[in-house]
């Protein structure tokens, strides 16, 4: 998105613009595979609202000025953030989510995982390094990344 925007800036506050826009308008997907390109289209069109109309408000005022979120920043970071943390976490495969929310989440110890979860300690260790990786990588390549 900086490369339809320019800078980085303007692609932070398009991509907030658009998570809002997603969300209010999230009946209208038809289907959960094209979540992305849906998102990148509409982050695109606020881009380039963006460059045409100079002092458009960014997604944050918006959010702050509809009292949808609270005055810090930060909040309203972070729930972005979980919810990429979220969706990578929902879309790891069961034989790896299990052990990731037991280890990761719930901060048992492999040992533990492994025991309550029926698995040998070396397998419990192989798909816990498989969750953390498919994760690492989800997040890396999710919108978050920006």
């Amino acid at each position: 998105m900086v490369k339809v925007c320019n800078h980085r800036e303007d692609a932070e506050d398009a991509l907030a613009g658009a998570l809002l826009q997603a969300f209010r308008a999230f009946e209208q997907l038809e289907s959960d595979d094209a979540f992305r390109s849906w998102l990148g289209t509409i982050g695109k069109r606020v881009c380039t609202r963006m460059r045409s109309h100079a002092g458009i408000q960014t997604a944050f005022e918006y959010a702050q000025e509809k009292d949808l979120i609270s005055p810090d920043k930060s909040e309203f970071e972070l729930a972005v953030l979980k919810g990429c943390v979220k969706d990578a976490i929902d879309g790891l495969p069961e034989i790896y989510k299990d052990i990731y929310l037991a280890c990761e989440l719930n901060e048992e110890t492999v040992s533990e995982a492994a025991q309550k979860l029926g698995i040998s300690h070396n397998a419990a260790k192989t798909r816990l390094l498989r969750a953390r990786a498919l994760v690492r990588d989800k997040l890396d390549h999710s919108i978050c990344s920006t």
